[in-house]
């Protein structure tokens, strides 16, 4: 008689309790380099960019949920997958430009925590960004991935802070409405690299490699839970949780992204301030236009969502690494039992800190990497879709035909934005 499998009891979780790598993914998207982006876009073009985080709200939940199923439905992570199914020169170019860009993003994001604490309390920015970048390193290895990603969620409120700074600033709503339905789009190249630069930040690789992965995580951390490839009578539930885990995380995030836009569109734009290249300086220059509870919900924020994107940075390019050279892998694994893969992590949150003190200009490594960000993207959405809809990846759940449509409708706007970026130069 056939090992009856067991099916989950998802649907007897409450919906928090349902939310798990879909909202980490979404929330570690609007990072300290991402607030930049978005100042900067705010700062520069006001309400003409609002625009963009409502449009690729749909396109980002569609690519978003592709890359869990992939994770849930194989029982591996993405570069596992391109592996077994793809040329070898696609994997070691696709793993390689992530790694890139995630520890340019990484020294980013700690430089970006050294400098808002320094605005706070006061000492040295650079120290501070160490003591953060070790802080989240230990945290990685050693908590356990159940209780470490507690944490994570906890972490995801600090993005509140930027929705509260609506709240002590004034809105010209009938402006603002204007400017998402009618916005004045130039085809100048600065207009033009912001809204890659948006894009790759709001659509980025690391997001893809780090869902898909945690999915896995998931199904390893529950005894009953088995691919979905081989218990498909667990998928009703886990498909379901992915749907709305995914809608929320990627609306959370949006919706973020909107007001940081918003909020510098109002604060800086209106008042003539349109160079911004870090967060930090966005928060400085709110401090005289918004007061003083602004600036410290702003700053606050800034060391919040450091502290959640990092580890999902380093953790990407561990389990994308991992799975192209077929090592053991993961958070709740200890450290003795996965030594290659938390020596990533370690390598690539060290080499970040290391960064801070090197003679690169931060302020051009954030805007460049959110723009490779949005380059490297393109290739590695393809081969998304292309494995969503092979069977022998994805069996009888190879992705539905509305998701196949935001998919590539996703790819297609991301390919288009970075041929008019080349365009352009």
């Amino acid at each position: 008689m056939p090992k009856k499998i067991p099916t989950l009891q998802n649907e007897e979780k409450s919906w928090l309790e349902k939310l798990g790598p879909g909202l980490i993914t979404g929330a570690a998207d609007d990072d300290p380099s991402g607030i930049a982006t978005y100042s900067q876009a705010g700062a520069q073009f006001g309400f003409n960019m609002l625009w963009t985080v409502l449009f690729t709200y749909p396109l980002m939940v569609g690519i978003q949920v592709v890359s869990a199923r992939i994770g849930r439905v194989s029982g591996h992570g993405l570069a596992t997958n391109i592996r077994l199914h793809f040329p070898g020169w696609l994997l070691y170019g696709v793993v390689g430009l992530l790694l890139i860009a995630n520890t340019i993003n990484i020294a980013a994001d700690v430089s970006a925590m050294g400098e808002a604490l320094k605005l706070l309390i006061g000492g040295p920015a650079q120290g501070y960004a160490v003591a953060f970048g070790v802080l989240s390193l230990l945290l990685q290895v050693f908590i356990p991935y159940r209780r470490y990603v507690r944490i994570l969620k906890w972490l995801t409120l600090a993005l509140l802070a930027y929705v509260a700074t609506v709240f002590v600033v004034q809105i010209p709503w009938p402006q603002v409405i204007m400017g998402v339905l009618a916005p004045q789009i130039s085809w100048k190249t600065e207009y033009i690299t912001t809204v890659v630069a948006v894009f790759g930040t709001t659509i980025s690789p690391y997001l893809f490699f780090w869902q898909a992965s945690q999915e896995v995580e998931e199904q390893l951390a529950d005894p009953h839970a088995q691919p979905l490839i081989k218990a498909p009578a667990q998928a009703a539930a886990n498909l379901q949780r992915i749907k709305i885990d995914t809608y929320i995380g990627m609306g959370f995030s949006n919706l973020v992204a909107f007001f940081i836009i918003l909020t510098t569109a109002v604060t800086l734009n209106l008042h003539g301030i349109t160079e911004i290249q870090t967060s930090a300086q966005a928060a400085s220059a709110l401090r005289p236009i918004a007061g003083e509870f602004a600036f410290l919900l702003f700053s606050a924020g800034i060391i919040g969502t450091g502290l959640l994107a990092i580890p999902v940075l380093a953790g990407s390019s561990a389990y994308a690494m991992a799975g192209a050279f077929k090592w053991k892998n993961s958070l709740e694994r200890t450290p003795m039992r996965a030594k290659r893969f938390y020596g990533i992590i370690a390598v690539s949150t060290l080499i970040g800190i290391a960064l801070g003190f090197s003679k690169i200009d931060p302020i051009k490594a954030l805007y460049w990497s959110a723009v490779i960000n949005g380059v490297i993207s393109v290739p590695i959405m393809v081969v998304m879709m292309l494995m969503a809809v092979k069977p022998e990846i994805m069996g009888q759940f190879v992705v539905t035909t509305r998701l196949k449509v935001l998919g590539w409708l996703a790819t297609l706007m991301m390919a288009a934005a970075v041929f008019a970026m080349l365009w352009t130069l």
